[in-house]
């Protein structure tokens, strides 16, 4: 692992890039800066190489950046309703930074936060640990939080990022990674003509403010019906409502857990004229399906490109959006004395 400069924040502060890599010449460049994956560069099917995440080319983009290009997302990835959700009796008031709803952690992610860092050895490995701690009332939110990220690259093309936490105070915690992908090339127009399964057969419907209805809904016979390949294009304009309110994609699917513990297969996406595929392992219960659908030509990512609608697209393992406010979803609480614990593994492969 090689760790280099990254610049300075527009306070002065120092920030590194960490770079992952392995036999096989698959490359991934992580700042401690928001956890942020910067660069993740992987073969097609003759070899070459090319960066498949969208991103910027220096820390001045990410400080800027309002579409959590590569980010951790925490304290709560996804949305809460109105801003708030009661615990042990107790009403939380969030910031409403999306609408009238709360997004993403709220004004100060942790997208936004420079991570304490370190690289260890395990198995003869070489792993990048991140460290953040999140003080009671940040944001909002309830409990001293210790936050812990560990990434990790091995010889199968596997990159795995493993999240824990611990809290002083019950509180709510939902954590993923944020970036945006493109495998043709992040340089290389729209994700349309990309392939995509998702193992799930149901998800959860929203209202127009992307809020979850608290009903889960069957995908079978509807756009949103991924059991088996479908090109992502096909069917993003179809007059369905659930579309309109997402402007395209912007869902969470209900994944097939089974009853078998540790991670299990929640999508795979295949992009045929490179021929790269990428599997999502994770033990998350749901993953959100975003088709890059408000990147709006503002984003000015790596060499001054423009990100337009559709530029990229964000595959998120996580627990279901407004969950705290939804007591027939998976819980996201964390109570004192609990570790969360969450693994994400992105598979490789060329076809």
């Amino acid at each position: 692992m090689r760790k280099r400069p990254f610049g300075k924040t527009s306070d002065g502060r120092e920030i590194d890039l960490y770079l992952l890599r392995n036999s096989n010449g698959v490359e991934i460049e992580i700042t401690n800066y928001g956890g942020i994956v910067v660069s993740l560069r992987v073969p097609d099917r003759r070899g070459g190489l090319a960066d498949v995440v969208l991103g910027y080319d220096d820390i001045a983009g990410y400080e800027k950046d309002k579409w959590h290009l590569g980010a951790i997302i925490g304290r709560y990835a996804n949305r809460i309703a109105e801003g708030k959700f009661r615990l042990n009796g107790r009403e939380y008031t969030l910031a409403r930074n999306n609408g009238p709803n709360h997004l993403h952690g709220g004004i100060v992610g942790f997208e936004k936060v420079i991570w304490d860092a370190r690289v260890i050895v395990r198995d003869l490995d070489e792993r990048l640990i991140l460290e953040y701690v999140s003080e009671d009332g940040e944001e909002g939110y309830p409990g001293k939080l210790n936050v812990r990220v560990e990434y990790f690259l091995n010889e199968k093309n596997e990159f795995q990022i493993k999240y824990s936490a611990s809290t002083d105070k019950d509180t709510v915690v939902n954590l993923t990674n944020h970036s945006y992908f493109n495998l043709l090339g992040a340089d290389k127009g729209d994700v349309l003509q990309h392939q995509l399964h998702l193992n799930a057969d149901g998800f959860t419907p929203v209202n127009e403010n992307l809020i979850p209805t608290g009903e889960l809904a069957s995908v079978k016979g509807s756009p949103f019906d991924f059991t088996e390949l479908h090109t992502i294009g096909s069917r993003i304009h179809q007059d369905d409502s659930q579309l309109k309110f997402g402007r395209g994609y912007d869902h969470n699917w209900v994944l097939n857990k089974g009853t078998e513990a540790g991670v299990s297969l929640a999508a795979t996406l295949f992009e045929p004229q490179s021929g790269r595929r990428m599997e999502i392992f994770t033990t998350e219960p749901g993953i959100q399906f975003y088709s890059g659908n408000f990147l709006d030509g503002r984003a000015r990512g790596k060499g001054g490109l423009a990100y337009g609608r559709y530029s990229g697209l964000c595959l998120e393992t996580q627990h279901f959006p407004d969950s705290p406010n939804q007591a027939k979803f998976p819980s996201t609480v964390l109570r004192v004395g609990e570790e969360y614990e969450s693994v994400t593994v992105f598979r490789f492969s060329n076809l």
